[in-house]
């Protein structure tokens, strides 16, 4: 009995070596593979979070110099912010705040600078899509108008449809073109939640044109 379980056991054993032999290059290549590729992430995964961490503590760091009201420093501490932490999503929006404050300094160049770059930004969607409508905004008021639709061309997330609409209409009705507008302003008003400011103001925009609320239900 014993002869027999030697036997069984010797012949398992040159078959698991002759797998060995046949595809053991093979599975240790893969092994090698799958565990290099499984601490480069893990590496990655561990940049992302010091990188993202990081970022949020220079976010706060340009928030406070923005509550200083100190335009020209927050233009510098944002510019180090996206050398440094350009793809975070912390950095687009600083970039809005410091656009906002500059803007209301009286910084208008300072804003357009920083809400073009926000705006190209593949960090956040949204914070992109932001800063295009308030860079528009900038360029209505500016009377350049064709530069307004342009910066509202292409593609926005589905929720800024609404917006975008409005704001387009805007441009549109300062251009005299009125029709096109109210055509806009209706469908910003069917797109916006019934209790929202954002309705009852472009519905104001509606009967300023001579539309009614009954034009957009």
């Amino acid at each position: 009995m014993a002869n027999h379980l030697d036997l069984e056991e010797q012949e398992q054993l040159d078959q698991l070596k002759h797998f060995w032999k046949q595809y053991g290059n093979l599975i240790t290549g893969v092994l090698i593979l799958v565990l290099g590729a499984l601490a480069a992430w893990n590496g990655y995964q561990y940049w992302q979070q010091k990188q993202a961490t990081q970022a949020a503590a220079m976010f706060d760091e340009v928030e406070k110099v923005v509550r200083s009201g100190d335009v020209a420093q927050a233009e510098r501490a944002f510019d180090d912010m996206k050398q440094r932490f350009g793809s975070a999503v912390y950095t687009p929006q600083a970039g809005l705040l410091v656009a906002k404050m500059a803007y209301l300094s009286s910084k208008p160049e300072v804003a357009q600078n920083v809400l073009g770059w926000v705006a190209e930004s593949k960090a956040d969607e949204g914070y992109a899509a932001i800063a295009k409508l308030r860079l528009a905004g900038m360029r209505l008021e500016a009377k350049a108008y064709d530069e307004a639709l342009k910066l509202l061309e292409g593609t926005f997330p589905a929720e800024f449809a609404s917006l975008v609409a409005d704001r387009r209409g805007d441009v549109l009705a300062a251009q005299g073109k009125n029709t096109e507008a109210i055509a806009l302003y209706q469908k910003a008003y069917l797109g916006f939640d019934a209790q929202s400011e954002y309705r009852r103001m472009v519905l104001v925009k509606l009967n300023a044109l001579g539309a009614t609320a009954g034009d957009a239900t």
